[in-house]
């Protein structure tokens, strides 16, 4: 029987109305939603279009198979998700809009604007999401994608966001099925990787906790075996508790996600679209989880006080302040055997704030390598961090004053004053005059791929956890 015949055969009886979205992955309309979107996903090609789809032609036939076993899938799940009625029937018409016009570059723009998760922040809700769509540190393709997700909201998040640390675009969200291009590294779902016509106002911004939390456990267990690290009590204990992790990972987030519009900026240093030298993102993703990290230290601080002076606190107000003491574990550790050695030593940027971390925190004296042991002065480190962020900080607020490739230069020299570039480096070396008096371009074509290569520490801990840094791609929550 062929896939056509199949498909079609599949979709004469609609599949059956599901009313329960906790149990949405088990049921029929979702497998074939799934496996349709699994099955159209060959045909398509990088812009997600869907070549030699000609009126009649069996590419057109089978293509149109999908879509209406697509569509039979989604009209039967939707009852499920009432909160998203207005998407899911935009959803509709967007991907029966696409087949009748042939199959060109897919236009999914009237959808996602019907798509507002961040109005339905409440712990637990789910949502279906199907969209063409390329997924970071996943396909770089646009493909149809199918997921089952649901919100993490915990109360003291809710309380946390409400009060100092609004953020009303950030959307925490956990796994429960998805296509294959969620069987890899990525863990967020953003509007700007959908295909459509124009570019809208975007409201909101998912990240996938349950993947960071799940990605985290596995990481940080085998390296602190492979280095000797005696875990804090409550550090190790957020190795055993997916749910714990999770919401450390929304606590940090949130902060995270909000702190690149906030501060001395030079101007925007991230969300536009510009080329520069790799190691300005590091520092703004630094800047970002240091800000974490220090309002983290602020919120416990300030609630310690509070219990010195005799206050009692309510049940969300201790939550936040234990989560608030996690988040520190987690900035500190997932930077420096996480991000450090994960992906190419190409322009990493994550990699070089990871490394740049360990070494700030190892020169300040709180960081000990000794006896082939790693080991803290835990009541020292939150100033030693805090003082990386003063640093990054003050980088930022002299920008404003600096044309941008002097920013450029203060940027590595900030990076330089605590790692080793390469030997090689013409910007350790000193850029030449030809370079300095030309375009921004010649500047970040000078920068070199590893700019700034792993110290002998990390090379060997790369080797040592390659395997398990392999073994989370496509992790989920409920993995151990």
């Amino acid at each position: 029987m062929s896939i056509i015949t199949a498909h079609s055969q599949a979709i004469v009886g609609e599949p059956e109305v599901v009313e329960d979205a906790s149990i949405a992955e088990q049921s029929a309309a979702w497998k074939l939603l799934k496996d349709a979107a699994i099955a159209i996903r060959p045909l398509q090609i990088k812009d997600g279009s869907i070549p030699g789809a000609t009126p009649g032609s069996d590419i057109q036939q089978e293509a149109t198979a999908h879509v209406e076993a697509i569509i039979a899938g989604i009209r039967a799940l939707a009852p499920a998700f009432p909160h998203d009625a207005a998407y899911l029937d935009a959803l509709m018409l967007d991907f029966q809009r696409w087949a009748d016009e042939g199959f060109g570059e897919p236009d999914f723009l009237d959808s996602l604007v019907a798509f507002q998760p961040q109005q339905n922040r409440i712990d637990g809700i789910r949502h279906l999401v199907v969209f063409p769509m390329y997924t970071q540190n996943g396909s770089s393709d646009r493909l149809v994608e199918a997921l089952i997700v649901e919100t993490i909201w915990p109360e003291f998040i809710a309380d946390l966001e409400a009060g100092d640390y609004s953020n009303k675009l950030f959307v925490s969200l956990r796994l429960v099925d998805f296509t294959p291009g969620y069987d890899t590294n990525s863990a967020v779902l953003f509007p700007e990787t959908v295909a459509m016509r124009e570019i809208p106002t975007f409201t909101w911004g998912a990240i996938f906790q349950d993947r960071e939390a799940a990605r985290y456990r596995r990481v940080v267990r085998a390296a602190s075996a492979i280095t000797n690290l005696e875990l804090p009590a409550r550090a190790a204990a957020l190795l055993d508790d997916q749910q714990m992790a999770e919401k450390t990972f929304v606590m940090w987030d949130i902060i995270h996600d909000r702190t690149h519009m906030r501060g001395d900026l030079p101007f925007d240093p991230f969300m536009i679209k510009q080329r520069m030298p790799f190691f300005l993102y590091s520092l703004e993703e630094m800047r970002c989880d240091m800000t974490a990290f220090r309002e983290s230290v602020k919120i416990e601080r300030a609630f310690d006080a509070r219990v010195a002076a005799g206050e009692q606190l309510t049940a969300t107000e201790q939550e936040m302040h234990d989560y608030a003491h996690l988040v520190q574990y987690a900035v500190i550790f997932d930077r420096i055997f996480r991000f450090a050695i994960t992906g190419t030593r190409t322009r990493n940027y994550d990699a070089v704030g990871g490394q740049l971390l360990f070494a700030w925190l190892h020169q300040r004296g709180v960081l000990h390598w000794t006896d082939t042991a790693l080991a803290f002065d835990w009541e020292n480190v939150p100033d030693a961090v805090v003082a990386l962020a003063d640093a990054i900080d003050d980088l930022y607020w002299h920008s404003i004053d600096r044309p941008k490739t002097a920013h450029w230069l203060a940027a590595y020299e900030l990076v330089r004053g605590t790692l080793t570039p390469h030997p090689a480096s013409q910007w350790a070396r000193g850029l030449s005059d030809e370079i300095l008096a030309g375009a921004p371009k010649g500047y970040t074509d000078a920068v070199m791929d590893d700019e700034f290569p792993l110290s002998m520490f990390f090379e060997t801990l790369d080797k040592k956890m390659k395997p398990v840094i392999e073994s989370t791609v496509g992790i989920r929550g409920t993995d151990d």
